[in-house]
């Protein structure tokens, strides 16, 4: 057998490449350090990533995903430009243009144990969901996923932190069914809704949040909201132009008769057969996140 040859395959099929073994080419210094990776990992050692080794070596990564973190130059920038923060898709990272982004293992990242299904082969992602968490931080957003046994990819803070919990390719328990848990991705964006809580936000420092009046959602008219700061904004439009770069998610989202962001249950979001960029209420009459959030102009931003 050709060693050589098939890791090339392998790693086509499976999605990985040398750095995830200290090399850098497809060659016989791979399939030795394979093999000692193997040896230490009570493994045939054969010098062969297939898919029992590819599983152990992923999990691996996963664990301390951030010891992992490339300072590269991406094809997604100038090229005298770098980047430092990433997202992570099935092992691998992808640049994201945002400052501020923490990864699950790293000292002050917020991981999540449970409360989600892991995949180690390409899943299959057609949208990204936005919600908002109802809760004063990201972190006490993660706490009460943790509690409830139910998970997101992302959350955004009131400082525009972006906190990525776990792999984009595992599929979260977030948007409130198996058929579009496993074909999306989300973020929970920080934000308590409710104006009573105006004076935390002032007292911690964050500012006064901006008010949301005569929004409507499913043919109803809301009782005055907070929205989001402008930071977390930003971060979010960050957030869709670099998981639309990592997994392909359309720039689209769904929109009325009159070419504007839908304000209730889209037929094809609900059907699971919407690609692109949707809110939680686009899913669910149940729902109401994140009304206000014209995905539609802000798409228009990233494009």
């Amino acid at each position: 057998m050709d060693k050589v040859f098939y890791n090339q395959g392998s790693a086509a099929k499976l999605d990985w490449d040398p750095t995830w073994f200290n090399c850098k080419e497809f060659d016989e210094d791979l399939i030795d350090s394979i093999s000692k990776w193997q040896s230490k990992n009570d493994l045939k050692p054969d010098g062969l990533c297939g898919p029992t080794t590819y599983r152990r070596v992923f999990t691996e990564r996963q664990s301390m995903i951030d010891n992992y973190k490339p300072g590269i130059k991406s094809r997604f920038y100038k090229e005298d430009e770098k980047t430092d923060s990433f997202i992570v898709h099935r092992g691998n990272f992808h640049p994201i243009n945002w400052p501020d982004v923490v990864l699950w293992s790293e000292s002050s990242g917020l991981g999540l144990d449970a409360g989600y299904t892991p995949y180690f082969e390409e899943r299959n992602i057609n949208m990204f969901v936005n919600h908002w968490d109802v809760c004063l931080s990201a972190e006490s957003c993660a706490n009460v996923l943790a509690k409830r046994g139910i998970s997101v990819h992302f959350c955004i803070d009131n400082d525009g932190t972006i906190y990525q919990l776990i792999d984009t390719n595992h599929a979260a328990w977030h948007a409130g069914g198996r058929k579009w848990n496993h074909s999306s991705v989300g973020v929970e964006i920080s934000n308590a809704y409710y104006p009573k809580y105006q004076d935390w936000y002032k007292n911690n420092g964050f500012g006064e949040r901006p008010i949301l009046e005569g929004q409507t959602c499913h043919g109803s008219k809301m009782k005055p909201f907070m929205g989001f700061y402008q930071v977390q904004i930003d971060a979010l439009k960050a957030l869709w132009e670099a998981c639309h770069n990592a997994m392909d998610i359309p720039y689209k989202c769904p929109t009325d008769k009159q070419g504007n962001t839908l304000k209730k249950v889209s037929t094809s979001v609900a059907a699971n057969r919407f690609k692109g960029f949707v809110s939680h209420y686009h899913i669910t009459n149940r729902k109401i996140d994140c009304t206000g959030l014209d995905i539609k102009t802000l798409l228009e931003d990233v494009k």
